[in-house]
């Protein structure tokens, strides 16, 4: 994946996932789905069904070739137009891992903490929305404005190109996604 589009692809997916820590993945079906769609192989008028477990494959797998340290365990949640997702993050091991300097936010959250995430989607004719309602790191929640705050401080720096909370044109031909207990829904434009 390139950065960019894969950030944005990512951030569409489920914003939490921007890094993970590397193991194989049993059912290669989830990458062969990715790779179809990124290709821009899959068939005009078609729908590529991602499940929970396969989103979580794909994180083990893909997000390490973007940042390899600072984040494990992460699990996928989804119900219909909004996911969450839980994983134990090192965020100062994983602005190192980006090459960026240690900021104020890192003395603060210092050393891996579980964090959990929610969002919810909105797409349509090829754009789509992320939504970032709620974080909580080691169980404290933040919202509003403290959550913009860790926004930027944290994630923009480190993924300046990524769009939380502003729609975002798709790429690879998707004309929407659709997030539902049984899976992401990537619908290919007709």
């Amino acid at each position: 994946m390139e950065d960019n589009q894969g950030v944005k692809l990512w951030a569409a997916v489920l914003t939490f996932l921007w890094v993970a820590n590397g193991a194989a993945v049993s059912d290669r079906s989830a990458k062969s789905k990715l790779d179809m769609i990124m290709d821009s192989k899959a068939r005009r008028g078609s729908v590529v069904v991602f499940t929970q477990k396969e989103l979580e494959e794909l994180g083990i797998v893909e997000i390490p070739r973007m940042v390899p340290d600072g984040f494990r365990q992460p699990h996928v949640y989804l119900s219909k137009g909004a996911a969450a997702g839980t994983a134990l993050i090192d965020f100062k091991k994983l602005r190192h891992a980006q090459g960026a300097a240690p900021g104020w936010l890192d003395n603060l959250i210092e050393g891996e903490r579980p964090v959990r995430i929610e969002v919810e989607v909105e797409s349509a004719n090829g754009w789509c929305t992320v939504f970032l309602k709620r974080m909580e790191i080691s169980k404290i929640a933040a919202t509003g404005k403290v959550l913009e705050v860790l926004v930027k401080s944290f994630f923009l720096t480190l993924y300046p190109n990524a769009k939380v909370n502003e729609p975002f044109q798709l790429e690879y031909n998707i004309d929407h996604f659709d997030l539902k207990p049984a899976g992401l829904f990537v619908y290919i434009k007709k």
